[in-house]
C-alpha cells in the first residue's frame, strides 16, 4: 500500500488504524523481496553478544530503557564489550507501526534515538485510547524525531514491510523460545528481564577471563586513559570500578 496524494491526513492516520492492525499481522511466507535490516550498537567484533528481544508497547521494557539502558550502553556497548542488538516483539498493531516509524531513516543512530523517543512518550502514544488516536501519537513522536508527516505516514502504510517484519520476528522468537518482554540472549542464553546490578554481574563474569589477563601496564592504562588502547591500536577492556 503506498501513499495517494489525494488522502487527507486523518484519512491516512484511519487507514493505518483500520488496515495494519489487522493486514501487517498476518503471518506471510512471501516476504524474500524486502529486505530487512537488523540495528546494532558497539563493536562487531565484541567478545559479548547480546540481543534484546522487546515490545514498544511493553511498560516494562520502556523500564528498562530508562533505568537500565543508559548505563549498559556506557559501560558496556560504548567501551566494545559487548555487541547489542534490538530485536522488537509485535505482540500487537501499535508495536509493530512503532518499529516501522524507527525504521523509517534506515540509519542505525535515528533507530536507536526514535526508540528511545518511543520509549520514553510510551503513556501516551500506546493508551490513546483509539487506534487512530495511537496512530496520531506515533506520527507526533516521528515529527520531534526531524521527519515529515508525508515520510512518516508512507513508511506507516507500507504493508508489505509490515508483513516481513513480522514473518521475521516470528522466526527469531520461534528459534530462541520468546515468549516474554524484554527477554534477552546473552552468547545464546535466553534470561529475562533484570536489573542493571545483575546484568552487569552476568557479563563480569563473562568478562572475568579476558579481566584476569590484563597485564600491569594494561591496569595503568585502565586507569589513565577514558578509552584505553594498546599500541597497535588494540582496545583495553577494563574492569568497571
Amino acid at each position: 500500500m503506498t501513499l495517494n496524494n489525494t488522502l487527507t491526513r486523518r484519512a491516512s492516520l484511519a487507514l493505518i488504524a483500520g488496515a495494519a492492525g489487522s493486514a501487517a499481522l498476518a503471518q506471510s511466507t512471501d516476504f524474500d523481496a524486502v529486505a530487512l535490516k537488523e540495528f546494532s550498537l558497539g563493536a562487531e567484533d565484541a567478545p559479548i553478544e547480546v540481543i534484546e528481544y522487546a515490545s514498544y508497547t511493553c511498560p516494562h521494557c520502556a523500564s528498562f530503557h530508562s533505568d537500565v539502558f543508559p548505563e549498559l550502553k556506557a559501560n558496556y556497548i560504548d567501551t566494545g564489550k559487548i555487541r547489542f542488538t534490538f530485536r522488537p516483539v509485535y505482540f500487537d498493531g501499535p508495536g509493530l507501526w512503532a518499529d516501522m516509524l524507527a525504521r523509517c531513516t534506515g540509519n542505525t543512530d535515528k533507530y536507536f534515538g526514535i526508540a528511545g523517543i518511543l520509549f520514553e512518550r510510551q503513556a501516551e502514544w500506546s493508551r490513546a485510547g483509539s487506534q487512530e488516536g495511537v496512530a496520531e501519537g506515533i506520527v507526533s513522536v516521528g515529527r520531534q524525531a526531524g521527519l515529515d508527516e508525508e515520510t512518516v505516514l508512507a513508511c506507516l502504510q507500507d504493508n508489505d514491510k509490515a508483513k516481513a517484519l513480522v514473518a521475521d520476528f516470528q522466526i527469531n522468537a520461534e528459534r530462541d523460545g520468546v515468549t516474554a518482554t524484554p527477554s534477552f540472549m546473552i552468547d545464546g542464553e535466553l534470561l529475562s528481564n533484570m536489573s542493571y546490578a545483575s546484568f552487569a554481574q552476568i557479563l563480569n563474569d563473562k568478562m572475568a577471563p579476558i579481566y584476569a589477563g590484563l597485564t600491569d601496564k594494561d591496569k595503568r592504562l585502565c586507569e589513565l586513559m577514558e578509552t584505553p588502547m594498546r599500541a597497535g591500536g588494540e582496545p583495553i577492556f577494563c574492569p568497571e570500578n
